[in-house]
């Protein structure tokens, strides 16, 4: 192993080729130590105070906001002292590094710290660590469960989801009259919000009385056309609905991807006698696949969130057929209040959607390549 003096020599060495002296890069590294130093302290004053173990400490988390700020500056400054023009680029990269840690990081910490307290708002009590009784509550909490396979059914409908929107992408491709119109009208879904085709869809055109879809059932035979009191036909409702806002977001994927791709394939196709449905086969589907893939993966990931809708028209009925993951959160936010156990089931969410991405992801790398 080198010696400390060889160390001592390389430091120098780097430090004279970066054009800052070897004061210079110790006085800045002693900056970084001291004020990671500080910022740690209190950050371990305000814990330990807000988990009842100190006697003294803050009031609230300002100071420690106040500290992690003056961290960042220090951190930049020391960055400027100890490396130079390296630490003068690193300064661009600071803010948004700096920015990431207090605006995800840590409120992701954080809400794991939340849950495993006891904490209700309608509870005079304030917040009391509970150990694991939250993670207890949670496997043996049926309703949780119950959204959970609910989202394997939101999470299939992204197949079909796919289908529908690559042949609209295949229509809107082909020259055909006013394509320009019918581009700008199968967006104009995703240019509205879910909460606004919830109330004019779910609560106007499939209202049970005088809806338009309902009475336009009735004529075509349904007695009783009410979408939202059956559980199946309550989940399919949601799921259309869903499906007529995001539709058009893999619909632009796609059809960006068929722009993107050469002609000369399918005029080669043509002048070999392929058919129509022998060129989309065999030449357009596998090159549309990295397109297709990320379009799925996307879609995937934002029907992971789906709550918009679930909300605002059936709150999750009837018993619970149309409730996902993220609407039940939120009703045991609103309706009881119950913060240390909501945070608990998104805390437990989160680890289900890192590990099912990247579950899928692995498997389409590996099902890529095969093809490949």
């Amino acid at each position: 192993m080198p010696s400390k003096a060889a160390l001592s020599a390389l430091s120098s060495a780097q430090a004279v080729t970066s054009g800052v002296s070897q004061t210079r890069v110790e006085d800045g590294r002693r900056i970084i130590i001291l004020a990671s130093v500080g910022f740690a302290a209190v950050v371990l004053i305000q814990i330990l105070f807000d988990g009842g173990l100190l006697t003294w400490g803050f009031e609230n988390w300002r100071p420690v906001l106040y500290a992690y700020l003056m961290w960042g500056i220090a951190l930049g400054f020391g960055l400027v002292m100890s490396r130079g023009g390296a630490g003068h680029r690193a300064l661009f990269v600071l803010p948004a590094v700096l920015f990431t840690v207090a605006m995800v990081i840590f409120p992701t910490f954080f809400g794991l710290y939340i849950a495993f307290t006891d904490w209700n708002l309608s509870s005079f009590e304030g917040r009391r660590f509970s150990g694991f009784k939250n993670l207890y509550a949670l496997f043996s909490d049926p309703y949780y469960w119950n959204a959970l396979q609910n989202m394997v059914f939101y999470v299939l409908m992204v197949l079909p989801q796919y289908v529908i929107a690559f042949g609209l992408a295949l229509l809107l491709n082909a020259e055909i009259r006013a394509r320009k119109f019918f581009r700008v009208a199968f967006l104009l879904p995703f240019m509205l919000s879910p909460v606004a085709v919830s109330w004019m869809i779910g609560k106007s055109l499939m209202e049970y009385r005088f809806g338009p879809i309902s009475n336009l059932a009735r004529l075509l035979g349904w007695d009783s056309p009410a979408f939202f009191t059956s559980p199946w036909i309550a989940k399919v409702s949601i799921a259309l609905m869903d499906a007529w806002v995001w539709i058009p977001f893999m619909m632009v994927m796609l059809l960006a991807g068929l722009q993107a791709l050469p002609k000369e394939l399918s005029e080669a196709a043509k002048v070999d006698g392929a058919s129509k449905w022998q060129s989309f086969w065999q030449i357009t589907f596998p090159l549309m696949l990295p397109v297709s893939v990320t379009a799925i993966v996307l879609r995937i990931i934002f029907q992971l969130k789906l709550a918009d809708i679930v909300i605002n028209v059936t709150s999750g009925g009837p018993g619970g057929a149309t409730d996902t993951v993220s609407s039940f959160i939120f009703r045991e936010y609103r309706d009881r209040s119950n913060v240390g156990y909501g945070t608990m089931l998104a805390e437990f969410y989160l680890i289900v959607i890192i590990i099912f991405i990247l579950v899928l992801l692995h498997w389409i790398s590996r099902w890529m390549r095969k093809i490949n």
